[in-house]
């Protein structure tokens, strides 16, 4: 039987695969609780958690001999053929393994604690190329948000696994980052934005903005109650290593939807004021909106309104806002279509160009690299997420946007 204490503690359990289907499995009350089963050459780790009655699987490719560790936390699982990352996925709720007792084994299992983690260097990896690029390893790219800093350009994007269905369909969408000096040759950084509370359904779309020195991640949290979906900050130093701001948070107004709250967009404004833009949807009106906030200092915000009505209740996702050579651009993705307004004041009088379709596949976010607008967005495969893809934006008559592929995305 695994001990009750271990439902609130992480553990790792360790096998050699052997050639049987059920490697294991631990039962409460006759009904699977915790079960490995291999089949046509697939292993699949199951779990059952008080929160649904499906349970939550992780699983790929083993054989007789490998190697395998099924790691539990109260908030992750993973699984592991020799020293490879094979799956996640990401509980909520109480594991009925805590009572459940092992009736069938064929292969010896170590229970042992996880040792410590190593602090993560600044670059993790490399690559070249990000037009069409993903991690693979069953990982795909979701939203992208851009950002320039230092002659970088950066882009921050949903980590994806099993196209939004993790967690119960919750997504469980963390932040992944990674930059380049070239667009050509590209770093992989440490994880921004990690879940690391069972609570967190998925860290939404968001912004990344350099304040007093320090780098600010802002986005919202999908909680998996159904409850009002907080405002949340991570912030770093050095803008690769980031921690969560756990003083920080707030949910918007009962003027708006707080459970579908998401995409907080910053900026400051020539006014001094930080500016925020969150999607949501207007309850005395039914439209989807972007909710515009000021604060002086990042720490107390105050709603103005919606910057932004949409015709009916489709919510505008999202959203980013450049300022660039006497213009002023507000962008977001209305019925899956990226688009985009203009203006020539910095938040009020905004004007549909003649084409305000933005033609970069799935929620196409920008940041001004160089003297250029870049956009990043995402090409699905088989449902939510898939491939990273860029285009660039080129001001033209009366600074509307025409388009061109990014030159070194081709070679």
């Amino acid at each position: 039987m695994l001990p009750i204490l271990l439902q609130n503690t992480p553990w790792m359990l360790k096998f050699t695969m052997e050639n049987d289907e059920t490697q294991f499995r631990y039962e409460k009350d006759g009904i699977p609780v915790l079960e490995a089963v291999w089949q046509d050459g697939i292993l699949t780790v199951s779990t059952l958690f008080t929160a649904n009655e499906k349970p939550l699987c992780v699983r790929g490719e083993a054989a007789v001999g490998d190697r395998i560790r099924f790691i539990y936390r109260p908030y992750r699982l993973e699984l592991y053929c020799n020293d490879i990352l094979l799956d996640e996925e990401w509980p909520f709720g109480e594991p009925y393994f805590s009572a459940g007792t092992l009736v069938h084994s064929t292969t010896d299992l170590s229970l042992e604690p996880i040792p410590e983690s190593e602090p993560e260097p600044d670059v993790t990896g490399s690559f070249t190329g990000a037009e069409g690029w993903m991690p693979g390893g069953g990982v795909y790219v979701g939203d992208c948000m851009p950002f320039a800093h230092d002659n970088r350009y950066h882009v921050l994007y949903l980590k994806d696994r099993h196209h939004h269905c993790s967690k119960w369909g919750k997504g469980a969408h963390q932040w992944e980052h990674i930059s380049t000096a070239d667009l050509i040759h590209w770093d992989r950084h440490p994880m921004a934005v990690p879940i690391d509370d069972p609570l967190e359904g998925s860290i939404c779309t968001g912004s990344w903005i350099l304040e007093k020195g320090q780098h600010q991640l802002y986005y919202t949290v999908r909680m998996v109650d159904g409850s009002p979906a907080p405002i949340k900050r991570s912030v770093s130093e050095d803008g690769f290593h980031y921690r969560k701001d756990t003083e920080f948070g707030f949910t918007l107004s009962d003027a708006y939807t707080g459970a579908t709250a998401r995409d907080p967009k910053i900026v400051r404004g020539e006014d001094g004021l930080m500016h925020m833009f969150v999607t949501t949807r207007e309850v005395k009106s039914g439209c989807g909106c972007l909710v515009h906030l000021t604060s002086p200092d990042g720490n107390n915000w105050t709603e103005l309104g919606p910057i932004y009505i949409a015709p009916d209740a489709a919510e505008p996702e999202c959203s980013d806002y450049i300022a660039f050579n006497g213009k002023y651009y507000l962008i977001f993705s209305l019925n899956l279509k990226g688009q985009y307004l203009i203006s020539d004041e910095p938040f009020t009088n905004w004007k549909v160009p003649k084409n305000p379709v933005i033609p970069c596949e799935s929620v196409p976010k920008a940041a001004v690299w160089n003297g250029r607008i870049l956009f990043a967005g995402f090409k699905k495969m088989e449902g939510y997420a898939g491939t990273m893809t860029f285009l660039e934006a080129v001001p033209g008559d009366n600074r509307e946007f025409t388009y061109k592929q990014v030159e070194e995305s081709q070679a």
